[in-house]
């Protein structure tokens, strides 16, 4: 699922695609990934772009009327720029484009689940609506980190990656974020402390500062590309089996449903493996059984 970093340079990418650009219409292959009725879709045809914004890990389009369409990729859902009036992929990897005189806008999703979403809201009523509330944490203060934090008592793994406690962090990132901290993914949130969340936050800001300067200078200018979960250079994310980049033992894993948490046992849990059936239990019982109910788990 793309995060944080993935959606930032999406988004500006578009800003220097659409932004000031008037939507000439919108062409659904998929009438499925529309989840609203009001406004209509056609609301926002002929309308000027005068805002891009991320919210939480989706993209929303602003235009002049106070009208917004708000993109969410889920797990498979990628964008693409192409010539005006380029025709949506078939087979069912296409689900719709987006007609600017510039250019076109193309949503594809992999794979046979059909979780992207295209919300039509009105203002910012319709946009907070859709904002599952996480802390911002790249302008967040250690101070406001840690309440957030220690609000409920999860495993640092869920804690980061619940989008109504942390915004835009998910699967992936966590993973190097937790490596960077040298802590432990099944540490429960309510045992950190002080220092240990000033650390966690710290490595939180540095992770995706790094990230964001990695996918920026990989796009380069133009419009991001085979964006991933599972990147080159990542310490754990991924990597099972394979050597740590900072002490060269082998990355470890906990398996959970179906999701899955990498980490070094030697850089954070003091060499302890923590992959065995009562530990993928403990997480089991900390996660929603799939990354789509964890997304939309009701706000608080």
């Amino acid at each position: 699922m793309p995060e944080l970093p993935d959606i930032t340079i999406y988004i500006e990418a578009l800003e220097q695609r659409v932004r000031v650009q008037v939507l000439e219409g919108t062409r659904l292959a998929s009438p499925f990934v529309l989840r609203t009725v009001e406004p209509k879709l056609d609301a926002a045809a002929g309308r000027t772009v005068v805002e891009l914004r991320r919210v939480g890990k989706r993209i929303a389009i602003g235009m002049d009327n106070g009208v917004w369409l708000v993109l969410h990729l889920m797990i498979a859902g990628r964008l693409h720029w192409k010539n005006r009036g380029a025709k949506i992929p078939g087979g069912r990897r296409g689900v719709a484009a987006f007609d600017f005189a510039n250019g076109t806008l193309i949503l594809t999703e992999a794979g046979t689940q059909k979780r992207a979403s295209l919300h039509a809201v009105q203002g910012e009523a319709g946009i907070a609506a859709l904002d599952p509330g996480g802390l911002e944490v790249m302008t967040s203060s250690a101070v406001d980190f840690e309440s957030a934090l220690k609000r409920e008592n999860h495993t640092l793994k869920r804690a980061l990656t619940d989008p109504r406690i942390f915004s835009g962090i998910g699967n992936a990132y966590s993973d190097e974020i937790l490596h960077r901290a040298c802590l432990s993914p099944v540490t429960l949130s309510g045992k950190l402390s002080t220092e240990d969340c000033e650390r966690l936050h710290r490595a939180v800001i540095e992770t995706l500062e790094l990230w964001i300067a990695k996918l920026r200078a990989e796009a380069a200018g133009g419009f991001p590309e085979g964006v991933t979960a599972f990147r080159e250079g990542m310490a754990v994310h991924g990597r099972y089996g394979q050597p740590c980049p900072v002490c060269g033992a082998k990355v470890q894993r906990i398996r959970y449903a179906s999701n899955e948490t990498n980490y070094c046992a030697k850089c954070q849990t003091g060499g302890k493996v923590l992959a065995d059936r009562g530990l993928s239990r403990l997480m089991g019982s900390d996660w929603p059984r799939t990354l789509e109910e964890l997304e939309f788990l009701p706000r608080r």
